[in-house]
């Protein structure tokens, strides 16, 4: 049991860094991780989680909020769709739970779940390149950008409902969705916003299932043990570093991870993600060469000395 606790702070830790670095890609690691590499019955696991997160992003949440990179207008009107669906996806767990095939559902969930975050930060990078050219009018990249309330709201609601019955989305899919909403805003602000709205509509969440009977308090102390400093850290880490090739990294783990939790055999979740790992190789490096060969003199000169500082509107 000691050697089960250190593995899960461990990845406690790197999930929490993840969660700090990109806003996303927590409860899609761990959860996972939870029922294929250390054998824990998938409800077991998505109760688990969800209470360990709800405990985690306060704390990366926080460091956006002494930043103010945080549009808490945003934040307001996805609670008020994410926190009702949060409890209508806790109630279709919970009527699950009853059937003699409930492990096997949960898993399926898990595992389309995880092919729709990956799909989405396809998206998102596709997005993410179209709007950083958009970004030239200060005004309206701030905190007080103007809300579009329908749209924001059913995809608090959407989000609120897979989390509750998965634990997955509340990073994964909210970072592109709102980026596709909001393609002005800073990546910043999309982090903080996304940690902070998450706060709210998982400690509801982990209330509901703690009513379950499923949460492994042993499971959650383990994770947070390493999340917490994690997630500290990957938020400092965050206005300095975009997280690009984590990014990338991640949608190949996840690719991988998915169709294992599918039924596939492990040989084929194999072969995917190494040839995800080839491609992301070839583009990040490819990436990297076109970046360089886009430095002028002066950032040649002054950019190994720049040091970024957190975005404050």
């Amino acid at each position: 049991m000691l050697g089960l606790d250190f593995g899960l702070s461990v990845g406690g830790f790197l999930t929490g860094l993840l969660v700090g670095l990109t806003g996303m890609g927590g409860a899609a690691l761990m959860t996972p991780m939870l029922v294929l590499l250390f054998g824990v019955p998938p409800a077991a696991a998505v109760s688990s989680d969800v209470l360990a997160t709800a405990i985690m992003k306060p704390v990366g949440a926080w460091v956006h909020i002494r930043s103010r990179t945080v549009h808490w207008g945003l934040v307001g009107w996805l609670s008020a769709g994410s926190i009702p669906g949060v409890l209508l996806g806790t109630w279709i767990f919970s009527s699950v739970l009853r059937t003699d095939e409930a492990g096997d559902t949960i898993r399926a969930w898990i595992g389309w779940v995880l092919l729709a975050a990956v799909a989405a930060m396809v998206a998102k990078v596709w997005v993410g390149r179209r709007a950083s050219g958009k970004r030239a009018a200060p005004s309206l990249e701030g905190t007080r950008m103007p809300v579009r309330r329908v749209p924001t709201v059913v995809l608090g609601l959407g989000v609120g409902v897979l989390v509750g019955m998965t634990s997955v989305g509340s990073g994964s899919l909210v970072v592109t969705v709102l980026l596709l909403l909001y393609p002005l805003l800073r990546p910043s602000i999309l982090v903080g916003t996304d940690l902070a709205q998450a706060v709210p509509m998982l400690v509801v969440g982990a209330l509901a299932h703690a009513g379950l009977g499923e949460i492994s308090l042993v499971i959650v102390a383990s994770l947070l043990i390493g999340q917490i400093p994690g997630v500290w850290l990957g938020a400092r880490m965050s206005s300095r570093y975009d997280g690009t090739a984590l990014r990338y990294l991640l949608m190949v783990v996840l690719a991988a991870t998915a169709t294992k939790l599918l039924g596939a055999p492990t040989w084929i979740a194999g072969m995917i993600g190494l040839l995800g790992l080839i491609v992301v190789g070839i583009v990040f490096v490819r990436e990297r060469n076109n970046g360089k060969a886009h430095v002028t003199p002066a950032d040649a000169v002054d950019g190994p000395q720049r040091v970024t500082a957190p975005e404050v509107p």
